[in-house]
């Protein structure tokens, strides 16, 4: 099972660091203050917890490492889990003790969903949370709210507890996560208009959504996200590289559900259509290993269904395209790592020609 990228990854980059954020969102606090415009709340957690403190504690599930999703207690031991997590056992993984029955804990659960509350930096400008935790409104609903910290994004938080549950395989607490902060951004973009950053974002939400609806099997559901992750991010600039992997990737995973459903001509369309994004990509952005990887791999989507097609001629055509820009590709030192996957996939074309070459003596008729 593949592992989603954090879209949120770019705030880590030095121009979107919390110091930025802070200087730019409203200037000194004193200004904040004359302009009667704002306010200023301090949206801390009702726990205590912030982004250089919790780590894993009494709120997470020590199978997945996130936060606990359908809180579930072991009797007659009483160690908590998630319920898929600890579904998977007979006894007890923290102390070895024969699970007898398996309770729900609905006072836990409710206590982690306050936490993910007491995290909302992105949510909804007005409103703040109090000192004791609890929610506050401005009387006026004009006014902005300025949060003094940020150091945990709500988005980054979400993605992060969904990424860990994601790869347990526990998929329900992934996709709760990533609901919320689906619609959490949804919320955003209609505030603020589909800037390049939400766009982007929601489009890799989305897309993470569809790897969780396709890992349950549910591929018309997994189909609809993708397609919608594919809306998003083709309103964005083409020069973006990160955006454009996560575009063709969305693409080519339509196309993989409809290859398995038996849609050929469709796969082939959506193979073919994340392709010419990855052109553009080496045209415009020419020695990028990875890029040229990434085409590769297209072309021998595109030629693979082109043989299930009959179109023998034009699928060898594309196996010897990918096989021609892999032997030429020449890694740097830092792309070392890339190594692997060029020697796979290239012996992974080499395979699709000599088969059909191992099989032409068979087909050929003696005058």
């Amino acid at each position: 099972m593949t592992t989603p990228v954090c879209p949120f990854v770019k705030a880590a980059r030095p121009d979107d660091t919390g110091l930025g954020k802070k200087a730019s969102v409203g200037g000194s606090e004193a200004a904040r203050k004359d302009s009667g415009d704002t306010a200023t709340v301090s949206p801390k957690c009702p726990f205590g917890y912030d982004s250089n403190n919790f780590k894993l504690g009494p709120l997470s599930c020590m199978i997945c490492q996130a936060l606990l999703f359908d809180s579930t207690k072991c009797i007659p031991c009483s160690h908590l889990f998630c319920k898929v997590c600890i579904s998977r056992f007979k006894d007890c993984p923290l102390c070895g003790a024969d699970i007898e029955k398996l309770e729900a804990d609905t006072n836990l659960q409710s206590m982690v969903d306050r936490f993910i509350e007491g995290h909302a930096r992105i949510k909804r400008s007005h409103v703040g949370i109090g000192n004791e935790g609890e929610q506050i409104s401005n009387e006026n609903d004009n006014k902005k709210v300025i949060y003094e910290d940020v150091s945990l994004d709500r988005g980054a938080f979400l993605v992060q507890q969904a990424m860990r549950a994601f790869r347990a395989q526990n998929i329900g607490s992934a996709k709760s996560r990533l609901t919320m902060c689906a619609e959490d951004i949804r919320d955003q973009l209609e505030k603020m208009g589909n800037t390049s950053e939400l766009c982007s974002q929601l489009g890799a939400v989305l897309g993470m959504l569809g790897d969780c609806c396709r890992a349950t099997g549910d591929a018309a559901r997994a189909i609809n996200y993708f397609e919608e992750s594919v809306e998003f991010l083709t309103k964005l600039p083409a020069d973006d590289l990160e955006i454009t992997h996560t575009l063709s990737v969305s693409l080519n995973k339509i196309g993989d559900l409809k290859y398995y459903d038996g849609d050929l001509q469709a796969a082939r369309s959506y193979y073919f259509r994340s392709l010419g994004v990855r052109r553009d990509v080496i045209k415009n952005h020419p020695g990028i290993a990875s890029q040229v990887l990434d085409v590769a791999v297209s072309l021998a989507k595109v030629a693979d269904v082109d043989r299930t097609l009959g179109k023998e001629d034009v699928a060898v055509d594309g196996f010897q395209e990918a096989i021609k820009l892999l032997e030429s590709l020449t890694l740097k030192s830092e792309e070392a790592g890339l190594e692997p996957r060029r020697l796979s996939v290239l012996a992974f074309l080499k395979s699709q020609l000599e088969e059909k070459q191992s099989e032409a003596p068979a087909t050929l008729v003696s005058p």
